[in-house]
């Protein structure tokens, strides 16, 4: 099978060859991949023999200028194009810090959103020339690009402090930044969709846990957010598509509410913030795609974590519906060798055959 038939049968809840096996490592990650052996012409995906996802999508930023602040042997500070200020350190793989935005106040909200609208040079069509064909042909699973919600608009775009205010003093402004940001990301996809660019699912990141739980009340993620997450599954439904979500953290308390939904598939099902991928089979296997749920914090301990996939993997994999990765990213502590051993673990404990 291929990886696009892989993907297709877990969204079915059927078993296929083997479970789909795909990550993300950290640029770090690769770069020691590659002083242990790995060739640097060489896609990781290829090396190590997994399953192949390609993504489309569009710029919906405000476009505001790039430039750089500061320019260090360490580090480097810049804007980027949703306004933000950021510091990312140049030899280490590290969540970046957000300094400032420019972005504070409805008044400054309504500003970037007239630099927001539809156009057909936020979409790199050169790429998607160059390789959607290869894509098609090799038997990726292609997925959509969304960018909406809580956690890209705190993270990139106004900060946490002042959106989890907002969602309390002014909730109107919140929603509508959330809504925008999805006809935005749904106007490009269209765009891409009527040019014959079609893909099998769209996915979106929103972090709404943390390890204790939601970052706020259920309440109000069903007055103020799960309407425009409804609105992203149902496009995509009726495109024939599956809707995928991102979301950090311990989002336990959410998972019925994304069920009611219709989210098709779940990750990164983060063990270290408490989710029990286990438990989430037996109550939700046969309506939810689980994805991920293995712990990376164990990753470069060969034996802990065999222990968890020989736990996990025989019960997880039962009727489909199950995608195989880290619950987080690959971190450069994890060697070649180590990572050869779990995938190759991963395909014999996740095989159907």
């Amino acid at each position: 099978m291929v990886s696009r038939e892989r993907f297709a049968r877990m969204f079915e809840h059927k078993e296929a060859d083997r479970i789909p096996i795909i990550d993300s490592p950290w640029t770090t990650t690769i770069e020691r991949w590659q002083r242990e052996g790995m060739p640097k012409d060489v896609d990781w995906v290829d090396f190590f023999d997994i399953d192949h996802v390609s993504n489309v999508g569009a710029d919906i930023s405000p476009r505001y200028e790039r430039k750089i602040l500061e320019d260090t042997a360490e580090y480097r500070i810049e804007t980027t194009s949703w306004g933000a200020t950021v510091k990312n350190f140049k030899h280490t793989t590290s969540t970046p810090e957000f300094i400032d935005f420019m972005v504070k106040t409805p008044d400054d909200w309504k500003q970037a959103k007239l630099r927001m609208t539809p156009s057909r040079d936020r979409i790199n069509w050169e790429h998607l020339n160059q390789n959607y064909s290869k894509w098609k042909e090799r038997g990726d699973w292609i997925i959509g690009g969304l960018w909406f919600g809580f956690d890209v608009t705190h993270s990139h775009f106004v900060g946490t402090e002042r959106l989890l205010t907002a969602l309390m003093t002014d909730p109107d402004w919140c929603v509508d930044m959330f809504n925008h940001f999805l006809d935005m990301g749904i106007a490009h996809l269209e765009m891409l969709w009527a040019e014959g660019y079609t893909f099998d699912a769209v996915s979106w990141p929103d972090d709404l846990g943390y390890r204790n739980g939601t970052f706020f009340s259920l309440e109000t993620y069903r007055e103020l957010l799960k309407p425009v997450q409804k609105r992203a599954v149902e496009w995509a439904h009726a495109k024939g598509i599956k809707a995928h979500l991102h979301s950090c953290g311990n989002v336990s308390s959410l998972v019925p509410e994304f069920i009611e939904i219709g989210i098709d598939a779940l990750n990164p099902l983060e063990v270290k913030a408490g989710m029990d991928t286990v438990k989430l089979k037996k109550e939700y296997g046969d309506l939810l795609v689980l994805h991920g749920g293995i712990n990376a914090v164990l990753w470069d301990d060969l034996q802990a974590i065999e222990e968890e996939m020989r736990a996990k993997l025989p019960i997880l994999k039962e009727g489909g519906g199950y995608i195989f990765s880290s619950d987080h990213s690959i971190p450069s502590s994890v060697s070649l060798e180590g990572f050869k051993h779990i995938v190759s673990l991963a395909k014999s404990l996740g095989s159907y055959v």
